[in-house]
């Protein structure tokens, strides 16, 4: 390999490229300079939510009270100077601005007056919240039509001298003169939640039994940074989305079963009228179950049951129960017991061909398959979670998943076969995702047949247990629904077993944890989120309200800012209504996980790593003028 001077031929090419954004030596040194300060900033705070399951009023509500942080920042500022109501008025004015609005000018509250004073406050807040960011982060987060104003605003300082006190002021005028106090509100509210949270980090399930996974993710798609990593029940999805009719059946027995059809009809256009005809009319209605859940019970046994003969290596021959019903005694033999069924109406059923659709079933489900293919704004949202999403995730130390790393009783990773090879941890997460994306490209039988494997298979990376369906829907004998999972679930309240998990990522830190969701913590039976000695936190609170009753709370938030580690414990959400009538917020129990040992700085982060490599690069780039080696050209403009 060539060298010039000090430099290899690849990295003197790589900044040459460098040389063309900054072309000479005063722009070189003076991105230094500016990369040098953002790196000793304090780390922004990230937001860490799991198992929304569909709940959007609540995940929309926490979403804008950025899980009780404005109200901390507004209780610092404004403890001396406002009563607790008026606080709270202005906590649901940040929260629900065009709302709160609505209600106080109805109420003829909205005067100058009230608008300068609020004004205030707001720039107050910001002001606060902005001083963890550069200008020039800052800016980019305000509106574009009043970016110059509240840049102003922000930096107006209280000891300024009467002709600038003056200037501000007139500000404030024009803006009660023009009637553009509403707009001017509704950029700030939006500012101070942008500026309380630099990031948010989705750990998985966004989908099914609460109403509206839809209207979450037009919320996500418009949110200013933020990953996603897949849990199971998104993963189904997914799988419905590129044309797995298993995960199809596995759709709509869940939104059916739970009433909530009209994601499928409202949110996604999807037609459940000939599924509910051909129920109505081939299933009876007297043994209490709804004809619909039957209908897709029974298509979906049969099109888990073709998945199972098409894939042994998925070892899942004891989920191929169709065959071992005996319709004549009403019964089913499970090893050496035999149980009696709850129903015995099973029209579609043929014994001598058990897996096989009907002809109606299959025109029924190759109809509902088209348009499930054919959804254009269903297709738009798993291209988002595909785009935005993963497996797994390595941030700033912590490693996000939702369910858990396949693992063998004794701690050790478990060896999985993909097409004859092995593989397992990190490698095996990696392959897995790598299928997840090609059933999303290709649409291939394989690929769409794992999707269907992770939604319910005990070795995949979001699921992790053996799923009783058959078992739930048909016999009454609860001892048949206990679902087994893979050891992770029991191992991951190790510490050192996380350590390994850890490290097996690049991980190695004594502040890194592992952070999924998946399995909600029973609070009201004394589980607690953290675990494994602070290593492992579980942050499946119980959004959905179909497990609060189980969890004893509402979910939980994790928040990491540049002081450390905290999770908020959530109580239910009544409705906007009640926020805004009276000022109603989240009820919240904040616990300390860990606080870090010197303040975070981004300099600490996985992207203040980046930003320092950049600083070394224009380092070498400065020296490289200054040598001669690359010249300097005119800047352009």
């Amino acid at each position: 390999m060539e060298t010039y001077g000090t430099y290899s031929d690849y990295y003197l090419r790589y900044l040459e490229l460098l040389s063309k954004e900054y072309p000479t030596q005063a722009a070189t040194f003076t991105e230094i300079i500016n990369l040098q300060a953002i790196v000793n900033l304090p780390k922004g705070t990230e937001h860490f939510m799991s198992d929304l399951h569909g709940e959007y009023e609540a995940f929309y509500h926490i979403l804008n009270n950025c899980s009780g942080v404005i109200r901390e920042k507004v209780e610092m500022i404004f403890a001396n100077s406002m009563t607790p109501e008026e606080r709270d008025d202005l906590l649901t004015l940040i929260y629900y601005p065009k709302e709160k609005l609505d209600l106080l000018k109805r109420q003829h509250i909205v005067t100058d007056d009230w608008a300068r004073t609020t004004l205030n406050h707001l720039i107050r807040l910001a002001k606060l919240l902005s001083s963890k960011y550069t200008r020039s982060k800052v800016r980019k987060a305000m509106p574009p039509a009043f970016r110059f104003v509240i840049d102003e605003l922000l930096h107006s300082q209280p000891d300024e001298d009467k002709n600038r006190h003056v200037y501000h002021s007139k500000i404030f005028d024009t803006i009660l003169e023009t009637g553009s106090t509403r707009q001017f509100i509704y950029a700030l509210a939006n500012l101070i939640k942008r500026l309380a949270v630099d990031h948010l980090h989705i750990i998985g399930d966004i989908y099914d039994r609460g109403p509206h996974a839809d209207k979450i993710m037009d919320n996500l798609m418009h949110h200013h940074s933020l990953d996603i990593q897949w849990g199971n029940h998104d993963v189904l999805w997914m799988g419905a989305a590129a044309g797995s009719q298993a995960c199809i059946a596995n759709v709509l027995r869940n939104n059916i079963r739970y009433h909530n059809m009209e994601i499928l009809e409202s949110g996604y256009g999807i037609s459940l009228r000939p599924l509910a005809l051909f129920a109505l009319d081939r299933y009876r209605q007297e043994d209490g179950i709804e004809p619909m859940v039957k209908a897709i019970n029974v298509i979906l046994c049969k099109l888990e049951g073709q998945a199972v003969f098409r894939h042994p290596e998925y070892n899942m021959d004891d989920r191929l129960l169709f065959h071992k019903i005996n319709l004549k005694q009403g019964t089913i033999t499970l090893g050496n017991q035999t149980y009696p069924l709850i129903t015995t109406d099973f029209p579609t059923f043929n014994p001598q061909d058990p897996y096989t659709l009907s002809p109606e079933e299959h025109r029924i489900m190759s109809d509902i398959q088209s348009e499930f293919l054919e959804s254009e704004r269903l297709q738009r949202h798993m291209r988002f979670l595909y785009s935005h999403g993963s497996l797994y995730r390595s941030c700033n130390n912590n490693l996000l998943f939702h369910g858990g790393v396949p693992l063998n009783a004794d701690g050790s990773f478990k060896t999985i076969y993909f097409d004859g090879r092995p593989y397992k941890g990190r490698e095996f997460m990696d392959k897995a995702d790598f299928i997840a994306r090609q059933a999303f490209e290709k649409r291939d039988e394989n690929s769409l047949d794992y999707m269907w494997y992770m939604w319910c298979g005990t070795d995949s990376p979001v699921s992790g247990r053996i799923v009783k369906t058959f078992e739930r829907s048909y016999i009454a004998d609860k001892e048949t629904w206990k679902e087994p999972q893979n050891d992770y679930y029991r191992l991951n309240r190790d510490k050192d077993e996380c350590i390994k998990i850890l490290h097996e990522f690049g991980i190695d830190s004594p502040q890194g944890h592992i952070i999924n969701g998946h399995t909600p913590v029973k609070v009201k039976k004394g589980e607690s989120p953290i675990r494994a000695e602070g290593r492992e936190i579980c942050i499946d609170g119980g959004f959905c309200k179909a497990y609060q009753d189980s969890t004893g709370i509402a979910g939980y938030t994790l928040i990491f800012n540049s002081h450390g580690i905290r999770i908020k414990a959530h109580y239910p959400f009544k409705d906007v209504n009640q926020v805004l009538m009276n000022n109603v917020d989240i009820d919240s129990e904040s616990m300390q996980v860990e606080m870090e040992p010197k303040r975070v700085m981004i300099g600490d982060t996985d992207n203040g790593k980046k930003i320092l490599q950049m600083i070394d690069d224009l380092n070498a780039l400065l020296a490289a003028y200054r040598q001669g080696t690359i010249l300097e050209r005119a800047e352009e403009g």
